[in-house]
């Protein structure tokens, strides 16, 4: 077992105790504030970051935090080693009970995607353990992904970072590339169900921010599946910050994904 998985394994004994601590949606969703990655920071939000960083920074020596809420924060001397968390991946579904959210933590020794390897993504709603290494693979539950890939034809595509309006506005364009649409609510998940072939495509309907993606894209890399941030390449380049520059599209090859990066733009 590898010191990462082991402390990751930790976080995900801390958020639990904080899930088991505030157990109900009039505990978890009072907004207290905005958080740095400009979405309204939660109850359950706030305490599931104020664990991890309380155990990141006690088991860790030099580091750089990027985490949704705090932002991008210092540990010791800093240096190359870069961490980045989103505490609860899925934060809605996390208030309303629904059992589809995730705790993501990606590990780098630079500050670009491309920089990461370690990911660990954690499914609270199943129970499944999502991990890779940079040139070793990827695996759910400690077992080898990538024997069952996505389909070459998209029969289900899920939507993420999503609002009724955008569904709407988005759906027609799709018709023609897929034969069902799922909303799951993590676009974390939804990467890693991409991974093992569970789901055909994944698109983000607004920006999304290195803390979504930056563990299950290398999930989906390490599957050979493609990946892209296509409003503003490459993929591999992009910063590990909290800047929403970009939709992502991912599937089974690159070119589903320029065809649902071309649907996306309207055509």
């Amino acid at each position: 077992m590898s010191d990462w998985l082991e402390t990751c394994r930790l976080c995900v004994e801390d958020v639990r105790g904080v899930l088991e601590a505030l157990p109900t949606r009039a505990d978890r969703e009072p907004v207290l504030r905005r958080g740095e990655g400009g979405d309204d920071t939660t109850a359950i939000d706030q305490a599931a970051e104020d664990a991890i960083v309380a155990r990141l920074s006690s088991a860790l020596a030099d580091f750089v935090l990027v985490s949704e809420e705090v932002g991008e924060q210092v540990f010791g001397a800093g240096g190359p080693t870069r961490l980045v968390v989103d505490p609860i991946d899925g934060s809605v579904n996390a208030k309303r009970g629904i059992p589809f959210f995730a705790l993501s933590i990606a590990v780098a020794d630079g500050p670009t995607m491309g920089d990461v390897h370690y990911a660990y993504v954690y499914d609270f709603g199943s129970g499944e353990e999502w991990t890779a290494e940079r040139g070793a693979g990827a695996f759910l539950d400690g077992a080898l992904l990538g024997a069952q890939a996505p389909k070459e034809t998209v029969e289900i595509l899920s939507f993420e970072g999503t609002t009724t309006a955008a569904i709407a506005e988005r759906l027609a364009p799709m018709l023609d590339l897929a034969g069902r649409v799922r909303v799951m609510g993590s676009l974390a998940l939804s990467l890693c169900h991409l991974a093992a072939g569970r789901v055909d495509g994944v698109v983000s309907l607004k920006p999304a921010r290195s803390v979504d993606i930056a563990a299950a894209q290398l999930l989906v890399r390490e599957c050979g599946l493609a990946i892209d941030l296509f409003e503003d390449p490459p993929f591999e380049q992009a910063p590990l910050d909290l800047g929403t520059r970009s939709r992502v599209a991912a599937a089974g090859s690159p070119q589903v994904v320029a065809q649902l990066a071309a649907a996306l733009r309207g055509g």
